[in-house]
């Protein structure tokens, strides 16, 4: 049974109708038209570009597709991608094992019209911010421009003209019912989605492997070099330029797709708050910001932050995402912004009418690569056309306005939505829907099904000229707002000695080494991912030495088992409270409550959110840990039996303790010293914490042989104690070997120890810092206790080491704060313009 012959077969047969849905860029309809299908040709056979492997392709069963789909899930888990929305948060991303593929001849035709258009728009950025020719003529109605929210007036400077404003552009294509392309909208504000078509190809090759061999088709990797290679000789005059990559942060929808393109240029990935400007210089903020001068200059800024949000003193005043001073900068030309940052309004709808003539006028040439058909409403022919079309119901037009390229104006009433346009006319487009291409998409059943599809492709400033990357990133979508579903591109050779990508490879530029100071901020998320590695490990170990005192009280029911028990439940809900009576629920709420403080769950999400923060410092192998960790948790959610909470805390347990093997082949940078100080310290909080709930109290002799034990255990050093003691059982020996050797590195001494090596190696130490005499207070004050002393009894309790662990959670905590305002960013937050007024007031008042 083969899918692709199925497939063949339905999609001959009379028109069925798909789903109808106005898709996001607003450019398309699932309706019954009559659509171009990438597959199957009109006759029922399979297109030029399918016929070159079609015994593997007709090979395909629904069991093969069904194996593919899982290790698609696996691998694309494995690897940590994800897709960040709105409303549901990281959400799984989704590829399809169908590729799209494009014969060499039919490229060849979209590469020239590509090229064309990506130097077309470089054109008009120029003259948009430049000398303006194109509203001195009215060829572009200046309405059209300057009502556009992505015209940046700061950067506009009339005398000054930048011939290269754009070094990469992508644009979203569709097909017709004959088959030939047209933009849906272009994409040069901060075009994303190459670190997603890259993993594509490399999941691909992976579970396709027969294929991806037999098909003779484009490599990406030249691609991503010669990009490296633009951004290096974007600045004239700097033998060796810092390139960085500006991120929203770990929260952005595309975040994976930045962090990707970070680690595949060999370039940090910062945020905004991770650089500053002075004297009109961008800088890398330096570890112990605002008291340590700032030494590594940033020359260029691959942004992946929207325009508006770049520059809080002349952009948007409530920004948190950018740089004070960054327009200023880019005025100066100290800076290089790719792409700059008025770049935004190039996505104007609006723009499309007008771009034949606009072809004509900078390029002397006609237009090849046709937009969309689009009606601007600041014109009164084409507005006449548009509220008549709206009047009639017209379906096959969508309104938009022209500066939220997102918000479509569906289902809005008639009448509403003519008062809205006659209000403000410039303001709006109506574009003509496509029936756009269909391909086949394996939604995981028998069958493949038809389904829209949109192809979104980059062109790079490569040289004198754009050049379009041989691929790209297709996507369709089966309704709503849900985590798209993408394809990979495959682009076949004319012949196997064309060179991939149409690029001869190079030796790359010669540069020195460079490793780019860690900012403040990465150094606090590393700090904390240390933390809350530790965390997690301590909490899943005490977590399963509880569990396994549970089962003895199920089998025993003895009074001494029950109050060990209860001991253990209580050192756990020290840390994270209680939230259920019954022990089974409140361990599985441990594992799977991700927002209970102190839980395992919160510290493994909290862990994976520090690690997204610095995902361009991070092997690829730091997300498998966490893929480990979902498909334990997933198993446990599944299973509501006793046991499951046991052996999916061993499982996430042995995914933590893989992360110390990722973290190893770190290089011993400050990152990772921030990692360890953190891990240290953290492992010296939890020890205090789990002792204070464990061995501060007498109990019957049976029970305190059972919670020590336990005790031991949930700090990895019964096996130690074992050997050493060879059986007994001493409160005051369990002590020595938990707080006081040197040679154990579960104990506090160790823990110290350790802490003080990696402080020592911060660029902001100096061997007397706060935290550094905090850790050597500490430290003096372990080494004059008297272990007698300290497990003495007075009534029920040993008051003595009471006294010294939660004195010690104390200094530990303020060590914790003291290492944060030396090492990590420190002063009052920044506040938006906006919001001095509101100060002011409230100081009057």
């Amino acid at each position: 049974m083969s899918v692709l012959r199925d497939y063949a077969t339905a999609v001959t047969q009379p028109t069925l109708p798909l789903p109808g849905l106005a898709g996001r860029d607003g450019a398309f309809t699932w309706d019954t038209a009559v659509r171009y299908d990438e597959v199957i040709a009109p006759d029922g056979g399979l297109r030029p570009a399918w016929k070159a492997m079609a015994d593997l392709a007709l090979a395909l069963t629904p069991g093969e597709l069904r194996r593919v789909e899982g290790e698609i899930t696996r691998f694309l888990a494995d690897d940590g991608v994800t897709y960040v929305t709105p409303d549901a948060g990281a959400q799984p991303w989704r590829l399809d094992p169908m590729p799209l593929v494009i014969d060499a001849a039919a490229w060849a035709r979209l590469d020239v019209g590509l090229a064309q258009r990506a130097e077309l728009l470089n054109a008009v950025l120029s003259d948009l911010y430049g000398p303006q020719t194109l509203l001195s003529s009215g060829t572009v109605p200046a309405a059209a421009i300057f009502g556009h929210s992505g015209f940046a007036r700061p950067v506009a400077r009339p005398g000054v003209v930048d011939r290269q404003p754009l070094l990469l552009a992508a644009a979203d294509l569709g097909r017709d019912a004959d088959g030939e392309w047209h933009v849906l909208a272009d994409r040069v504000q901060a075009p994303s989605g190459l670190g997603f078509a890259m993993e594509n190809r490399r999941v691909i090759a992976q579970v396709l492997p027969d294929l991806y061999q037999e098909s003779d088709l484009h490599r990406m990797e030249p691609y991503f070099s010669a990009l490296r290679a633009t951004l290096l000789d974007s600045v004239p005059g700097v033998a060796s330029p810092q390139v960085v990559v500006l991120s929203p942060g770990p929260h952005s929808e595309t975040a994976f797709d930045q962090a990707f393109l970070a680690n595949a240029l060999g370039m940090p990935l910062v945020q905004g708050s991770d650089l500053v400007v002075r004297e009109g210089w961008v800088w890398m903020k330096p570890a112990g910001w605002p008291r340590t001068a700032p030494r590594e200059r940033v020359d260029v800024i691959v942004r992946r932050v929207d325009a508006e949000w770049c520059d809080p003193l002349e952009l948007r005043a409530d920004s948190r995402l950018g740089v004070a001073g960054l327009a200023e900068a880019v005025r100066r030309g100290r800076v290089r912004v790719v792409n700059g940052l008025g770049a935004g309004v190039l996505e104007n709808p609006a723009l499309m009418p007008f771009l034949p003539a606009v072809c004509e006028q900078l390029l002397g040439e006609q237009l090849r690569l046709p937009s969309v058909p689009t009606l601007w409403c600041g014109d009164p022919e084409a507005r006449a056309q548009v509220l008549d079309r709206v009047a009639s119901g017209d379906p096959q037009l969508l309104v938009r306005m022209i500066d939220e390229p997102r918000a479509s104006l569906v289902g809005a009433d008639a009448a509403d939505l003519v008062s809205r346009i006659l209000a403000a006319p410039y303001r709006y487009v109506g574009q003509q829907l496509l029936p756009l291409s269909q391909a086949p998409v394996w939604a995981g059943g028998a069958d493949a099904h038809p389904r829209p599809l949109v192809f979104r492709t980059f062109a790079l400033r490569y040289g004198s000229a754009y050049r379009p990357l041989v691929g790209g990133l297709a996507t369709v979508r089966d309704g709503g707002d849900a985590t798209p579903t993408t394809k990979d591109v495959w682009v076949l050779k004319a012949t196997e000695e064309d060179a991939d990508q149409g690029l001869v490879e190079t030796a790359p530029p010669a540069f020195g080494p460079s490793i780019p100071a860690l900012a403040p901020r990465a150094l606090a998320d590393m700090f904390w991912a240390g933390r809350y590695a530790e965390r997690a490990e301590d909490q899943l170990r005490l977590l399963l030495s509880a569990h396994h005192q549970l089962e003895q009280v199920s089998s025993h029911h003895s009074p001494q088992a029950r109050e060990s028990t209860r001991v253990l439940l209580d050192a756990l809900q020290r840390l994270a409270g209680i939230r259920f009576a019954d022990p089974d629920a409140e361990l599985r709420s441990l594992l799977l409550d991700a927002d209970r403080r102190g839980g395992a769950a919160h510290a493994v999400v909290r862990l994976r959110d520090a690690f997204e923060g610095v995902r361009d410092q991070l092997s690829g192998d730091t997300w498998r840990v966490f893929s480990n960790i979902d498909r334990a948790t997933r198993a446990l959610r599944s299973g509501p039996h006793a046991h499951r909470t046991a052996e999916s805390a061993g499982r996430m347990l042995t995914a933590i303790l893989s992360l110390q093997g990722v973290t190893a082949s770190m290089m011993r940078d400050a990152g990772w010293h921030m990692i360890e100080a953190g891990r240290y310290l953290e492992r010296a909080l939890q020890l205090c914490h789990l002792l204070v709930g464990t061995a501060t109290r007498r109990r019957a002799f049976r029970a305190d042989r059972e919670v020590l034990e336990a005790t031991l255990t949930a700090a990895e050093s019964i096996v130690t104690y074992r050997r050493r003691y060879r059986g007994s059982l001493r409160t005051a020996d369990a002590l020595d070997l938990l707080l006081l050797d040197r040679d154990n590195p579960r104990s506090l001494a160790f823990a110290l120890g350790e802490l003080g090596t990696h402080l020592a190696a911060m660029p902001a130490s100096t061997g007397s810092t706060r935290p550094e005499r905090l850790r050597e207070h500490l430290e003096s004050a372990l080494t004059d206790i008297d272990i007698t002393a300290l497990t003495a009894i007075d009534g029920e309790h040993r008051t003595a080491l009471t006294e010294f662990l939660v004195d010690a959670i104390a200094q530990l905590e303020q060590l914790a704060e003291a290492v944060a305002h030396v090492h990590f960013e420190s002063g009052p937050p920044p506040l938006a313009l906006s919001s001095l007024d509101l100060i002011e007031e409230r100081e009057r008042a």
